[in-house]
């Protein structure tokens, strides 16, 4: 039986309204908000992956432009998708959620084998985190209309190369939900 978590990742007021706004990404706010509701109510962890950077030092800041700097309102998750005292809050300096964060020490001692990917941008962060899971021997579940991406090209790329290169699974929102609920 798989022991899951979810992970929202990048779902920043500067990413969805701010200083990196991707439009395309409010229609998946829906169906994360369904799926982290589902996940709480059957015991599955809900960990917030978010980027939060240090003003003038972190070298994304340098490609990106200021965006979600640790302190600001940018760097803070939607509304829409606050955590609640029950969820988790990893704090990342780089696309991915493992690197130089315990987030691997938080799945460990939650005894979690599966994760079901959320958030923004499919082809980077997104992506960037499942390619660290792959590495560390995580079972890998991408919710394909819960993870966007600036472009649909970018979006496709990012699934394509998690699904053939990761062995990520990819599934729907309503899918995920029905394999939650049979399997917790």
């Amino acid at each position: 039986m798989p022991k899951y978590a979810v992970l929202v990742i990048d779902m920043l007021k500067d990413f969805i309204y701010g200083s990196l706004r991707c439009e395309r990404a409010l229609h998946i706010i829906p169906n994360i908000k369904k799926l982290v509701s589902i996940a709480r109510d059957y015991g599955v962890p809900v960990i917030y992956v978010n980027d939060s950077h240090i003003k003038g030092v972190d070298r994304e800041l340098t490609l990106w432009g200021p965006h979600a700097v640790r302190g600001t309102e940018g760097s803070e998750v939607i509304d829409d998708l606050r955590p609640t005292e029950k969820d988790f809050i990893v704090l990342k300096r780089r696309y991915s959620g493992f690197f130089e964060t315990d987030l691997d020490l938080l799945l460990r001692e939650l005894g979690v084998d599966t994760l079901i990917l959320t958030g923004i941008h499919t082809h980077i962060c997104v992506m960037h985190t499942a390619v660290d899971a792959f590495y560390r021997g995580y079972n890998l579940i991408v919710v394909k209309d819960a993870v966007e991406a600036f472009s649909e090209d970018y979006h496709k790329l990012g699934l394509e190369l998690m699904e053939k290169f990761y062995m990520a699974k990819l599934v729907s929102t309503e899918e995920i939900i029905k394999l939650i609920t049979i399997t917790t």
